[in-house]
């Protein structure tokens, strides 16, 4: 029996969306991030997104034929300059930016132990700087954050959420 497409979401009429061949369809992007603790402190991306200042973990989409945990080191040593070895994942968050938004993204958090730093190293574009934060100062400063995920990371891996990285299974034809 053939798989079934996925639900599509309503349009903003509530009108059902769908491919041109009647099916229903829907795609979620997939991102990555990293959790990188350090003497209890966080390291943090602050970036311009859509013309604002913004704290976010290293993140960013995986690029073809890499794995997650693969995107993930490399995220992190493009946005920070820091070389880290992913360690484990904390969870897989889906994530849709609003009530009316129409895509919704798929997030593997990686958490991962710092290993070298190269701080002449160019940054990706849109980076301003890295940062290491306490947990407290990402509470009290909501409003900078690129999203409500930035902080349900660093809350589930400061509760122990950690699984092995070899819950994901990469498989090729």
């Amino acid at each position: 029996m053939p798989a079934k497409a996925c639900w599509s979401p309503p349009d903003d009429a509530g009108a059902p969306r769908g491919a041109p061949n009647g099916e229903s369809s829907w795609r979620t992007p997939v991102t990555v991030a990293t959790v990188v603790e350090r003497e209890g402190r966080f390291l943090m991306v602050e970036e311009i997104v859509r013309g604002r200042t913004v704290w976010n973990q290293p993140a960013g989409h995986l690029d073809p034929g890499e794995t997650p945990v693969q995107a993930a080191a490399r995220e992190t040593l493009e946005e920070t300059g820091w070389t880290v070895i992913p360690e484990g994942i904390v969870g897989v968050y889906l994530y849709r930016p609003g009530p009316r938004a129409d895509r919704t993204f798929t997030r593997f958090l990686f958490h991962a132990r710092a290993v070298s730093h190269a701080p002449d190293r160019p940054l990706d574009d849109g980076i301003i700087r890295a940062h290491w934060k306490h947990p407290e100062e990402l509470g009290k400063n909501a409003p900078l954050l690129r999203s409500p995920l930035v902080l349900a990371a660093v809350q589930d891996y400061l509760a122990g959420r950690r699984y092995p990285l070899d819950l994901i299974r990469n498989v090729q034809v």
